[in-house]
């Protein structure tokens, strides 16, 4: 059985790795303006902070619909037997239901769809194993059973400079009640049960990093082997001083750099600052 990947754009994995592991790929999107770009496709991510920089309005994310879900399982289905689909989490976007959805609509190739409860390049992390997997030949079972071994260590925590960017986009949970006081700190958030939800109220920036690094440095120090990235929003310079600093510290962790594309930037807002990680 020929098993192919597929992913969304929100796990912001580069181009040269997609085409390195045969990784499929279908776009979330964001209007700016009045105009709708795919990310990863029509907008680069350098682009998108420059032309939200400073406007009034929030841009609007919004999923793959299930037209070009469809297609593009219609073409995977000439060249595959079964596709394995790895999504953000579905408690913050409908891009898990609607490639769940497609699977009614293509009968020429088995659809398997796994959930993240995650996004970015943690989620990437789901992606990457899946695919050298496929590529050694394993069956869309054994994929989803190891991304189901690898979800009980995956954890990221994250900061953003000013919360109400996921308050405006209805993407911040658990915390209406008190958003009003959140938003003059700088939290850092996690993801609990799919869905974005604040860890620890921090006074500062510089305390927020602070505490995702220690969250990370509390799980490196077992010395066991790991993969880890360090993701930012329009900050690379901060990220990979971080990323620089912790690869001297803990050389038997793989380290990664990436970055908050158009969709989760929306959300997040530019400045916010990330570590996700897995033990191997």
């Amino acid at each position: 059985m020929k098993t192919a990947i597929l992913t969304d754009s929100t796990a912001y994995i580069p181009q040269e790795l997609r085409d390195r592991w045969n990784i499929h790929m279908v776009p979330l999107s964001v209007t700016i303006g009045g105009e709708t770009y795919r990310e990863e496709v029509d907008l680069s991510t350098g682009d998108f902070y420059e032309m939200v920089r400073g406007a009034q309005e929030l841009p609007k994310t919004s999923q793959p619909s299930i037209g070009v879900v469809t297609n593009k399982l219609e073409e995977l289905s000439t060249e595959y037997d079964a596709v394995v689909a790895i999504t953000l989490s579905s408690g913050i976007s409908g891009t898990y239901q609607a490639i769940a959805s497609a699977d009614d609509m293509v009968d020429s190739i088995d659809l398997h769809v796994f959930d993240s409860e995650i996004s970015c390049m943690v989620q990437g992390f789901y992606v990457l194993e899946a695919a050298e997997m496929a590529d050694n030949g394993a069956t869309p079972e054994q994929i989803l059973t190891r991304m189901n071994e690898m979800k009980s260590s995956i954890r990221a925590y994250f900061m953003v400079d000013d919360l109400s960017h996921l308050h405006r986009g209805g993407r911040l949970n658990g915390a209406q009640a008190i958003v009003g006081s959140l938003l003059q700190v700088k939290p850092v958030l996690h993801f609990v049960d799919k869905v974005i939800v604040p860890f620890e109220k921090i006074r500062t920036r510089k305390k927020a990093v602070k505490r995702v690094k220690g969250l990370f440095e509390e799980v490196a120090d077992k010395g066991e082997p790991m993969k880890a990235t360090i993701i930012h929003a329009n900050r690379e310079e901060d990220a990979q001083e971080i990323l620089d600093e912790l690869q001297k510290k803990y050389p038997h962790v793989e380290f990664v750099l990436s970055y908050f594309g158009p969709v989760i930037g929306t959300h997040l807002g530019e400045g916010a600052l990330g570590i996700g990680w897995f033990e191997k």
